[in-house]
């Protein structure tokens, strides 16, 4: 899948902000942060940001995120902007990552590995495996990793030779070092940029960051948008320095 090139430099933003119970406030938060961003920008944002995993309230979450898509969709001209919110399709309930760009989604796939101690199999439906896959969106190669999925090898495997590996989570702060971990090795194995955006809430590690393609990480902090540049040149001069077969 391919969209047509802009000019500028490219930058990377990580973003970490609280969800609170309110909707509507949340996505004004991240229309104003996605907005803050410079054109031409990669944003992710944390999982079900909008909503959080607010199951008692299930009806509402799923009549909210048309009207978020939309509103998104009018956020992401002249940017790229992936996140996850909750949707119903034929009757199921899936948390489907969501790649914007001009105006439009230009990817969308469904978490193909729930997390079962947190109950998500309980409330909604795993997507394919087979559809996790590395996209091509305004000439940067992207794959997207949803949480839980950064635990499964398979994936890793699947997403050689992506430029950015955006990886919206909604992580339990117990297992904060996990987090911080993979993101980093993430990097490392594949060569490229991993943007990670983790949860402000209390339950969550808030670790979002920027990991290069050596592996040099940069953490938000207290920084709502953590922006970073981005350069092709050096995911190839990596790439040809340590050559591990990554094309």
């Amino acid at each position: 899948m391919m969209t047509s090139k802009t000019s500028g430099e490219r930058k990377l933003c990580s973003l970490l902000f609280e969800t609170t119970p309110d909707y509507e406030h949340n996505l004004q938060r991240l229309l104003t942060l996605i907005d803050k961003a410079e054109e031409n920008s990669i944003v992710v944002a944390p999982e079900v940001c909008l909503t959080s995993y607010d199951y008692e309230n299930m009806s509402q979450m799923l009549a909210f995120a048309p009207h978020a898509t939309e509103a998104l969709k009018k956020a992401s001209r002249s940017k790229i902007v992936i996140m996850t919110m909750l949707e119903e399709r034929e009757g199921k309930v899936y948390n489907f990552a969501k790649v914007f760009h001009n105006g439009e989604v230009v990817y969308e796939r469904a978490k193909a590995k729930l997390f079962r101690f947190g109950d998500e199999h309980k409330y909604m439906q795993e997507g394919s495996i087979d559809d996790f896959k590395v996209i091509e969106v305004d000439g940067i190669k992207i794959a997207v990793f949803i949480c839980f999925e950064l635990r499964f090898k398979g994936l890793w495997q699947k997403s050689e030779g992506a430029d950015v590996i955006a990886v919206p989570s909604w992580w339990g702060v117990l297992r904060r070092e996990h987090f911080r971990i993979f993101t980093q090795a993430l990097a490392l194995m594949n060569q490229c940029y991993v943007v990670a955006s983790d949860s402000k809430n209390e339950e969550c590690t808030a670790l979002s960051g920027i990991i290069d393609p050596q592996g040099n990480e940069q953490r938000n902090g207290n920084v709502a948008c953590l922006s970073k540049p981005y350069s092709k040149k050096e995911i190839s001069l990596m790439r040809r320095y340590m050559d591990v077969g990554i094309g």
